[in-house]
């Protein structure tokens, strides 16, 4: 068993306005993600399962054109290949589990 803490971890800026801690496991990631408020996070897909949590703050999901507003206790699951986008209402901590592990977030952490 590993323990992490996460303070000790490198913060990657993921895009304008978008923080993260990540974890990369054997076979999923974690990103622990900080959002600005009013940060737009334009629609993308990926092949990886994800699970959308939010602890604090307000976030706009919108899921194969539909949105919803995700507060802390609401969680969503996104399948794979699904188009998605999100809004920052508020200022926003997240988190966020992939399954299979993020391969672009492998190589990001490598390279830096």
């Amino acid at each position: 068993m590993t323990f992490v803490d996460l303070n000790n971890l490198k913060e990657y800026e993921l895009a304008k306005g978008v923080r993260a801690r990540i974890i990369n496991c054997e076979s999923m990631s974690i990103s622990y993600v900080t959002l600005d408020a009013g940060v737009d996070m334009p629609e993308h897909k990926h092949i990886n399962e994800q699970v959308v949590n939010v602890i604090e703050g307000e976030l706009e999901l919108t899921v194969n054109g539909e949105s919803r507003v995700l507060k802390r206790g609401v969680v969503e699951v996104l399948p794979p290949n699904v188009p998605h986008g999100a809004k920052a209402l508020t200022e926003c901590r997240v988190i966020d589990v992939f399954q299979p592990v993020r391969e672009d977030w492998v190589a990001m952490m490598k390279s830096s």
